[in-house]
């Protein structure tokens, strides 16, 4: 199973960090395990979040058009662009 890492700027790094089990749950949604947020060293607003994925193209396309119930999930999370997936080679 590959590993995925996605990152992005987010509104506000506190908030964001508020809801690990959410977002992990919604990672796990799409076939997602493993998951690990990580925070800039620099203190940027940039984060990663890692994982193991079972189908890269099924979290590919989650990613490039999410349903809604992941949008409401990104926003009430503060997601911003751009959004960068880097997988496992």
């Amino acid at each position: 199973m590959p590993k995925m890492t996605i990152t992005h700027p987010v509104a506000d790094v506190d908030n964001w960090l508020g809801f690990k089990a959410e977002r992990a749950e919604a990672v796990a949604s799409l076939g997602g395990t493993n998951v690990v947020d990580h925070v800039a060293h620099d203190g940027s607003n940039m984060i990663a979040v890692s994982c193991d994925i079972a189908d890269v193209d099924a979290m590919m396309a989650a990613l490039g058009s999410p349903p809604p119930e992941l949008a409401a999930v990104m926003e009430k999370h503060g997601v911003l662009p751009p959004m960068v997936a880097y997988v496992e080679a």
